[in-house]
């Protein structure tokens, strides 16, 4: 495995990325199948292919402001222009898209050896989005926290059995953001 991979679950037309959101922010979306006020375009948000990264991110669902895991569909045009289009967050000025690459996760939120993506949203990025990339979106939160509750019994098995299937990510330059 590369040092640095996209993985994510996704098909033919389509890719889903994982953001936690307060149930204030959540619940409308899920409802609305796009993110609607309170949400606001304004902020810069920061979208994951790696469903592990999420929960490393989230603890399992438990942080505050984060107690609501969502699985936005998006189609892979709008993911694969995010990405060309992305400038290193380290470097200064105010790029449309961000990316970094911090260590994968485990289950126990162990670091692993590759690195996963975070893609940071602003201004038209943003927009795109939220209007025009977003196909569905799904609260994930139950599945997050069983999969912690059998993390916590120390049953791996049964939380890997769980997971999302996310397999490497072909895009010409996902590999060089």
């Amino acid at each position: 495995m590369s040092t640095r991979e996209i993985r994510a679950d996704y098909d033919d037309q389509s890719i889903v990325v994982y953001q936690a959101y307060s149930p204030a922010i959540a619940e409308p979306a899920v409802a609305a199948q796009r993110f609607v006020p309170p949400f606001k375009l304004e902020r810069m948000t920061w979208i994951k292919p790696s469903f592990l990264w999420m929960m490393y991110r989230c603890g399992y669902a438990r942080k505050e402001g984060q107690e609501r895991v969502l699985a936005v569909r998006i189609t892979r045009a709008g993911f694969d222009w995010a990405v060309s289009n992305a400038v290193e967050s380290s470097i200064k000025g105010k790029p449309s898209v961000r990316v970094q690459w911090d260590p994968e996760r485990g289950l126990n939120h162990e670091a692993l050896e590759h690195r996963s993506i975070q893609i940071g949203l602003t201004r038209e990025a943003v927009d795109m989005y939220v209007n025009e990339w977003t196909i569905g979106i799904t609260d994930v939160t139950a599945l997050a926290r069983e999969i912690h509750e059998k993390v916590r019994a120390r049953d791996l098995d049964g939380a890997r059995a769980l997971l999302p299937v996310e397999r490497p990510y072909g895009t010409s330059t996902a590999q060089n953001a």
